[in-house]
């Protein structure tokens, strides 16, 4: 039996244990949260490669510039690891951007595309395993876009679009320059020269008035399989590329599929007598969903995806002769899984719910025996991830050491049920200091598409900061609404013939849910989003207005008429979406534009969007802006970002957009600021950490 012990003994222990605990809690430095500067400076592992043999692994590092650098995206550095010591190496660091890395088919050197010199196109290049000075493969007279090694390495093929002639040269210099719409575009053509571009080497053309978009070596290099268009647009390159088969040697091409609407990547057989690919189930399908199988000679296709599959297929490769890899994304999680060609037989290899890690299409050796990956957790960003069938992903590299210094909100997935019942999930990140019992305000951030989900990864970004509004108070919520992919053909068309519709009414039961269940205070909800998140963010300040005291546009749609008219996928919007020419649905297509319904907006509107974005016009953004000003609504701006697209890919608009909204939201959300009052300050440059002068 244990002595008891006696009141004194017992009252010195409690006292030694609070000092022992005071002693800790001085000792241990205090973590903080994740800043906006932080994100901003965030690294990630965007592209991995695995050598033949196996035994290296070829890798990518993106890291931002800093706001003193020249205007431009993210650098892209060139990293190498030996699979057996995992010791990283740098190959080409530093202010530089190397992009489409591969092995040569014989493991000897490492290839990438890359641009060097005042006013050079990018080429091709290589580096040896050895290392040493980088040299030029190809000869372009235009950049090459997309490359291929044939599988004996003696040649490269590449896209690259036709160069001007010389007399559209002389017109453009003499001021005759003119854009004939859509009628100025170049096609992308296929060519083919030996490895190395040596003098009397010079590429050779292999098409013609065709656009080539994809394209891929059989095994024995006899052939290639080559997607193509019969015009370069985008909005063609989105609807109507097929797969033919082309003889490099006579030109020849040969229809190989007739899928309906949108097209994945497709891969050969290691005996080159089948292609496996990717693609839509029907016209009407927004996102490839399905995986195929066909014998190159046309006969033999088959769709090998479960009739009741609830998730999307998103991208294929293969074993063996007799079985197809593919990737799906279901749900939050992605997964790996195996089919015979005759539909036999399936298994599933990889579920990143296991691991937590979310991964992207890997790379993998010949015997099947080695895959590398960037994956990413609810907790860093994407790093490079090793993976033997059998064994648990190991991750190999650690690109921001300094966020395990940092306390980031909880991230969980939402379940709740939409007014009809239907089950739906996301993403909720908890406030950095969650305390049960407690309501917090509420950030929703709307993913675009609606062609796209949600899964279980890092998802905070200069556009999307989740953690940096946990880190200020706030949960923040990403939605997969109904329209989303990851859970099945069926739940992904709930928003054909219906923009608008039931795909945001599910948005707002998810807010209506969060502040039942005690989360979010009724009085303090935010919404933002891009592109179609852009639209739902529009729509909640209008037609939702009474839901969200303020929202962030980003790039977003305002008025669905005039949208068809002014984007760059005008066939992609009417075979997957609308469904029906404009003309069958005028009023319907009114009724369901946030400007129709901008009177009644009391929702502070923060509107913002690149000046040269093709796909969502800038009009949308000033459209909605007028709209709301001519209604004398008094929390309204307008902020563009010259030069910009479809979302800002150099860092001076990528850090304006995060502190910008970071402002805004806190204002009329955390602080409650009222819509008649001040707006955040217009000025927002000390935010930007430059060394700008004073005064006048």
């Amino acid at each position: 039996m244990k002595p008891k012990r006696t009141g004194l003994q017992h009252s010195m222990l409690i006292t030694g244990l609070l000092v022992l605990f005071v002693v800790s809690a001085s000792a241990s430095p205090s973590r903080d949260v994740l800043s906006a500067g932080d994100v901003l400076r965030l690294k990630s592992c965007s592209n991995a490669i695995i050598s033949p043999d196996g035994k290296w692994i070829a890798y990518t590092v993106s890291v931002p510039r800093t706001a003193s650098d020249k205007p431009g995206g993210a650098y892209s550095e060139l990293w190498v690891m030996s699979v057996r010591d995992r010791k990283p190496l740098p190959f080409i660091t530093g202010k530089v951007n190397v992009s489409s890395v591969q092995w040569k088919p014989d493991g000897s050197l490492i290839s990438f595309t890359t641009r060097r010199g005042e006013n050079a196109v990018t080429q091709v290049w290589g580096i040896a395993l050895e290392g040493g000075e980088a040299f030029q493969l190809t000869r372009s007279e235009t950049s090459v876009l997309s490359y291929r090694w044939r599988p004996d390495g003696r040649k490269i093929v590449f896209i690259a679009s036709e160069p001007a002639t010389q007399r559209e040269k002389a017109l453009e210099q003499k001021g005759y320059g003119f854009i004939f719409y859509e009628e100025s575009l170049k096609h992308r053509n296929l060519y083919m020269q030996c490895a190395g571009g040596k003098s009397g080497c010079a590429p050779e053309q292999l098409t013609e008035n065709i656009t080539v978009w994809g394209f891929e070596f059989s095994p024995d290099g006899s052939k290639l399989a080559v997607d193509i268009t019969e015009q370069n647009l985008i909005d063609h390159r989105y609807m109507f590329r097929r797969v033919y088969l082309l003889d490099p040697e006579t030109k020849d091409l040969t229809k190989l599929t007739d899928n309906p609407g949108k097209l994945g990547n497709y891969a050969f057989s290691p005996d080159g007598g089948k292609l496996a690919y990717c693609a839509a189930l029907e016209t009407k399908d927004h996102a490839v969903s399905q995986v195929y199988v066909i014998n190159t000679d046309g006969s033999g296709l088959k769709n090998l995806t479960p009739p009741d599959f609830i998730g999307h297929v998103e991208w294929v490769a293969w074993k063996d002769h007799r079985t197809i890899l593919y990737k799906s994304g279901e749900k939050v999680w992605p997964t790996l899984r195996l089919v015979r060609t005759d539909g036999s037989r399936r298994e599933l290899i990889l579920h990143s719910r296991n691991s937590g890690l979310v991964f992207s299409n890997p790379s993998l050796t010949p015997d099947f025996r080695t895959f590398v990956m960037t994956a990413s957790s609810p907790t860093h960003p994407s790093e490079l991830v090793i993976w033997s069938p059998g064994k648990d992903p190991e991750k190999l590299t650690n690109l921001n050491p300094w966020l395990d210094e940092r306390v980031l909100g909880k991230q969980k997935i939402f379940v709740y049920s939409a007014r009809d019942g239907q089950e739906l999930e996301g993403l909720l990140i908890y406030p950095a200091d969650f305390e049960k019992g407690r309501t917090y305000p509420l950030v929703v951030t709307v993913h675009g598409g609606p062609e796209s989900h949600y899964s279980n990864r890092w998802v905070s970004a200069y556009s999307t900061p989740g953690q940096v509004f946990s880190g200020r108070g706030y949960f923040v919520f990403y939605p997969n609404y109904r329209a989303s992919t990851g859970y099945g053909v069926e739940f992904a068309l709930a928003g054909y013939e219906d923009a608008a519709g039931v795909e945001f009414d599910d948005i707002a039961d998810g807010i209506d849910a969060l502040i039942d269940r005690g989360y979010a205070d009724k009085d303090r909800v935010g919404l933002q989003g891009g592109s179609y998140g852009g639209y739902a963010a529009a729509w909640f300040s209008s037609y939702y207005t009474k839901k969200v005291k303020a929202v962030g546009m980003f790039v977003g749609i305002s008025n669905l008429i005039s949208k068809r008219g002014t984007t760059d996928i005008p066939w992609e919007e009417l075979l997957v979406h609308s469904g029906c020419f404009l003309e069958e649905m005028w009023e319907e297509s009114l009724k369901r534009s946030p400007v129709y319904w901008a009177h009644q907006s009391e929702t502070a509107v923060l509107i913002l969007g690149g000046t040269h974005d093709t796909r969502v016009h800038p009009s949308q953004s000033l459209e909605y802006y007028r709209r709301l000003k001519m209604n004398d609504h008094p929390a309204v701006r307008l902020v563009q970002y010259p030069g910009e697209g479809h979302g800002n890919s150099r860092q001076p608009g990528r850090i304006d957009v995060l502190y910008r909204l970071l402002d805004w939201f806190d204002w009329y959300v955390k602080e409650g600021k009222p819509l008649d009052g001040p707006m955040p300050p217009l000025d927002i440059s000390d935010h930007y950490g430059l060394d700008l002068p004073n005064g006048k």
